[in-house]
Order: C-alpha cells, then structure tokens, then sequence
C-alpha cells in the first residue's frame, strides 16, 4: 500500500553514495526532507531531476529541509553519477527494492519502469505532499512551488 499524506515515514536503512549504512532516523523526525524515487541513474529525465535539485538545493537547505534521492542503482553508479553531476544531496542504493516497497512506490508502463514519487516531510516526519510523475522536472518544481515560492 502507497505511503500518502498524513502518514509517517516509516524507519528504513541503505547504503550512501560512499557505501556507509544510512539510517532514516539520523535525519527523519529531526528535520524536514525531501525524498525523492528514481528510476536510473544516468538518463535524462532523472539527470534532469536531479540537477533541478541540485541547482535549487541552497534554497532548500535555507528552509531547512534536506534532499535524498532513491534508486535501484548501485553505489558505484550512485558515486559515478553524483561526481559527474555535482550533486551535493544524499542518493541512496535501493538495490532490493525494500524501500520502494515500503513506501509502496507504483511502476509505471506495465511494470517495467521503477515509478518516479517524490515526497515532502516534515520536521516530525510526516508527510505533507506525495507527486508522482514520470517527468523529473515537474517533480522539481512542485517542490519549489509549495516550499519556496
């Protein structure tokens, strides 16, 4: 079942870009974030999201809300695509798909595509906007729309 507004985000742990164990509560009811799935590093719809986050991520931390981005790729990828991009945000390795089920995020066309959810919690760690779209950018700008704007 989808996680949707007014539910908490529940505990989960994965690898980090640099392969050390992150764990949901070092940041989750502490301060609010940004969790964004992903299908792929590397392609340019998620390129595309992830620079859009990149290139507004000051305005973000200025609100005090945090950016983690999920996929299934591994923490090599994650390295790789990160140094490439410069991104300053956490990407996690879902490499089982235990965090996208937890959070119940759908696949899209027939199942073959890893869905593209992002979500908004706050400081308590419940969530307040769940977006889901396969354009990476749209999930970008909804953000800035509700936070900063």
């Amino acid at each position: 079942m989808a996680l949707k507004v007014g539910d908490v985000i529940p505990k989960f742990t994965a690898k980090d870009t640099n392969g050390n164990l992150f764990e949901s509560e070092s940041i989750i009811g502490k301060k609010a974030v940004i969790i964004y799935f992903y299908p792929k590093d590397n392609t340019p719809q998620c390129t595309a999201q992830a620079c859009g986050f990149r290139d507004n991520y000051d305005d973000f931390l200025k609100l005090g809300v945090e950016v983690i981005g999920i996929s299934s790729d591994d923490v090599d990828s994650h390295q790789e695509f990160a140094k490439k991009y410069n991104l300053p945000f956490i990407l996690l390795s879902d490499s089982d798909k235990k965090i996208r089920n937890l959070f119940g995020v759908p696949s899209k066309i027939f199942g073959l595509l890893p869905g593209r959810v992002t979500y908004f919690v706050d400081k308590q760690g419940m969530i307040q906007i769940v977006f889901d779209s396969l354009l990476g950018m749209k999930h970008v700008s909804k953000m800035i729309e509700k936070l900063i704007k």
